[in-house]
């Protein structure tokens, strides 16, 4: 009888067991080759000390403009995002087509209504965006202030792994220039200087990437 016990206590105790390792896998899938490689990109994208706030840049270097003559902007993320897009060979609304100036707003709507001709997909939510970066392709959240005198803010999805409740408390890890320029930040904390932003109304939309040729 005690031998019969103790198998039924072993018994309750492996479904705990086996589940544990379940609930904190990733969301989303494994890192792909071609996912390593954007992470690498992104990585040496230099948007750690270009593409700097309050001073005026070139949008495409991210490097400071000396132009005596030249007004320099609050922040420059939509010109990091346009400038790392042509990079990978991928068009994003930039300039000449568009000033540096709200731009960030003006890619929005250009996503929505131009993006899908120019290979650009909307995703559902931030578990589809970190699947998709996680395969390679070059993955924006972005979001449209609704005033559009005042600016809106775009970022680049990274490569990662984190597990749901950590996505749906921060939000995948974003590559930005902006109020805070960072290799790495959550997306949660990189929109946070943007009320109402967080979490439903910044929307993803996806891009693939050549990365053979």
């Amino acid at each position: 009888m005690p031998a019969k016990l103790s198998r039924r206590r072993l018994l309750a105790t492996l479904p705990v067991v086996l589940a544990t390792p379940a609930a904190v896998q990733s969301c989303c899938g494994p890192i792909t080759p071609d996912g390593q490689r954007l992470a690498q990109r992104l990585d040496a994208s230099g948007v750690d000390h270009l593409w700097l706030p309050y001073k005026h840049v070139n949008w495409e270097t991210g490097e400071v403009d000396t132009d005596p003559h030249a007004r320099p902007a609050a922040t420059h993320c939509s010109a990091f995002v346009a400038s790392f897009a042509k990079q990978l060979g991928v068009y994003i609304l930039r300039p000449p087509e568009h000033s540096p100036v709200l731009l960030a707003n003006a890619q929005m709507r250009w996503l929505t209504t131009d993006g899908t001709p120019a290979g650009w997909r909307r995703l559902t939510d931030a578990a589809a965006a970190q699947q998709s970066a996680n395969q390679g392709n070059l993955v924006v959240a972005v979001y449209e202030n609704p005033d559009r005198h005042r600016p809106g803010h775009i970022a680049f999805v990274r490569p990662g792994q984190p597990d749901a409740a950590r996505l749906a408390a921060d939000g995948p890890d974003v590559t930005q220039a902006g109020a805070t320029n960072a290799i790495a930040l959550p997306l949660r904390r990189a929109f946070s200087h943007h009320r109402g932003a967080w979490p439903d109304e910044i929307r993803y939309f996806e891009h693939a990437v050549a990365w053979s040729r």
